[in-house]
């Protein structure tokens, strides 16, 4: 299905019936990494969003901004699917956590997973690294993303190889990952804490045990900023808990958007 918001139109696919929830995807990926949770979750309307630039949704005038791509969010909310719950993995947790603080009214249940409210220099340097490959040498840039995938996940349940390709499509052109990376690299500069503080409704926080991307570090500082936060953790699982533990990550998540 598409939509068009702003500047830009939007892929989704919608799945099941009942309370609606937006899943919103991390960098290099679309709406086809959360298949396998809208499978388990036909309880719920879920519906699986491209982000600005990945998929076959459009970069529009990306201005590199996570206050563009948390405004994207809100417009989706406004025409589809009015109040619902968000879940959002790594980059999209970032993306439901500005949302839900602009917009408690709409975002009835934010839901973040292995994200984090600050991004240390290390991080950044790796952000613009890969920017800066991605415009100069899009072979490296696949390697390199292959590197990465491998990285994500530590049970050997998926393959390196398919899911690299999976997510090399999903960054297109590569003008998506620049503006989303550039987002994140902002947030060197301008910690999402702030913003975080000011959420008044309960937010979950999903982790995941062997992380190295989003350490529990981090879930522990986010969910200090955070007045109402409930945390659970992935045993078994690196930053890719879909790949790793599918049946427990979308348990989780259900549990998640059930829990009073």
């Amino acid at each position: 299905m598409k939509v068009r918001l702003n500047d830009i139109e939007v892929t989704y696919e919608e799945s099941g019936s009942g309370s609606p929830v937006v899943l919103i995807h991390g960098l290099a990926e679309d709406r086809r990494s959360w298949r396998d949770v809208q499978r388990r979750l036909q309880d719920f309307r879920t519906f699986a969003v491209d982000l600005r630039g990945h998929g076959q949704t459009t970069v529009g005038d990306g201005d590199g901004t996570l206050e563009q791509l948390g405004g994207d969010l809100i417009a989706f909310l406004e025409q589809v699917t009015g109040p619902a719950a968000c879940v959002g993995f790594s980059l999209g947790g970032t993306i439901v956590l500005w949302a839900a603080a602009h917009r408690p009214d709409l975002v009835s249940r934010p839901v973040v997973v292995g994200t984090s409210s600050i991004v240390g220099r290390a991080a950044v340097e790796y952000f613009r690294q890969r920017i800066d490959m991605i415009r100069s040498d899009p072979d490296g840039f696949a390697a390199a993303l292959r590197d990465d995938t491998a990285a994500q996940f530590v049970t050997g349940n998926g393959n390196v190889d398919e899911l690299a390709a999976l997510r090399l499509e999903a960054v297109g052109d590569g003008a998506g990952y620049i503006n989303a990376a550039s987002a994140m690299a902002r947030m060197g500069g301008h910690p999402l804490t702030p913003v975080v503080e000011q959420i008044r409704q309960p937010v979950e926080v999903i982790g995941a045990a062997n992380d190295m991307f989003c350490p529990k570090k981090a879930a522990d500082i986010l969910c200090a900023a955070l007045p109402q936060s409930h945390y659970s953790e992935i045993a078994d699982a690196g930053h890719l808990m879909s790949i790793d533990q599918p049946a427990v990550y979308a348990q989780t998540i259900q549990s998640a958007l059930l829990r009073r």
